[in-house]
């Protein structure tokens, strides 16, 4: 797994190809996502195969002065604009789509693994109450223009086997992070491969972000190997960089750019 999904609630995550990655923005707190259709991404949304590049999309404005008597509403920019999450197809196996709230047996399987809610907001005591907040805080990342959050389906029988998101908070710097992570029954089957090849070839050639990084724990050579099979490049060790359960952690950067040549005599995110 990578790092894990952002959390409306607070900050970024990585880990195993079983489980998650770390560059999510973890989730930090009770989801309170719009009330919106299941399978739906929030608010009005560009084209599905369009995305934020470095000139529209998520780019926080200046700090404005708490003490200013200026009209928040006229003289603020305008906030990250809502996103449309795309379904897509990651070969012939596997699908990327919006999260339903018919995916709740995958929070509950997830919920289940001792490595994903360490890493993750996926609730740690499974309730169906906890795993529709869970949804619901993928629409809400949507909704404010975070990031692309998408389960991974498997396409002969549509269960959802994981999940894997682009999280644009860094994009005004010209960088995005993709995290990840798959249940047991989803292992061993190529899909972590197929979903990072396909967000990744995505992200640089139909969003046009510039670099890709991912973080991944050390140990966790699986996600590792995966990653420098679609073409990320390991580029240092970041050493206390996150907490996980109870303690902090090392995590190696994991790092892809847009001008990248072929990795090996590999193109880069080739479909």
């Amino acid at each position: 797994m990578a790092a894990p999904e952002p959390d409306p609630r607070s900050g970024p995550t990585s880990g195993p190809t079983s489980g998650p990655t770390s560059d999510s923005e973890p989730d930090t707190g009770p989801g309170t996502g719009p009330d919106t259709p299941p399978g739906t991404a929030p608010g009005p949304a560009p084209a599905a195969r369009s995305g934020p590049g470095l000139g529209s999309g998520p780019r926080p404005g200046p700090d404005t002065d708490a003490d200013s008597d200026t009209d928040a509403d006229s003289d603020a920019p305008p906030g990250p604009e809502p996103l449309t999450v795309p379904s897509m197809s990651a070969g012939p196996d596997f699908g990327l789509r919006p999260w339903e709230m018919s995916d709740l047996p995958l929070v509950r399987e997830a919920a289940q693994d001792p490595y994903i809610p360490l890493i993750t907001t996926i609730p740690a005591r499974y309730s169906d109450k906890a795993a529709e907040a869970f949804v619901r805080r993928q629409w809400d990342r949507a909704a404010t223009g975070t990031g692309y959050p998408f389960a991974i389906v498997r396409s002969r029988d549509r269960r959802p086997v994981g999940a894997i998101g682009l999280w644009l908070r860094d994009l005004p710097q010209g960088r995005a992070s993709i995290g990840y992570w798959m249940v047991a029954s989803g292992r061993g089957q190529g899909v972590t491969r197929a979903a990072l090849r396909t967000v990744t070839h995505w992200a640089l050639h139909d969003l046009r972000v510039p670099r890709l990084q991912l973080f991944i724990e050390p140990w966790n050579t699986a996600s590792a190997h995966v990653a420098e099979d679609v073409g990320y490049r390991r580029e240092g060790l970041l050493r206390g960089w996150q907490q996980v359960g109870d303690e902090r952690r090392d995590m190696a950067v994991y790092g892809l750019l847009n001008s990248d040549g072929p990795a090996d005599g590999r193109a880069v995110a080739e479909d």
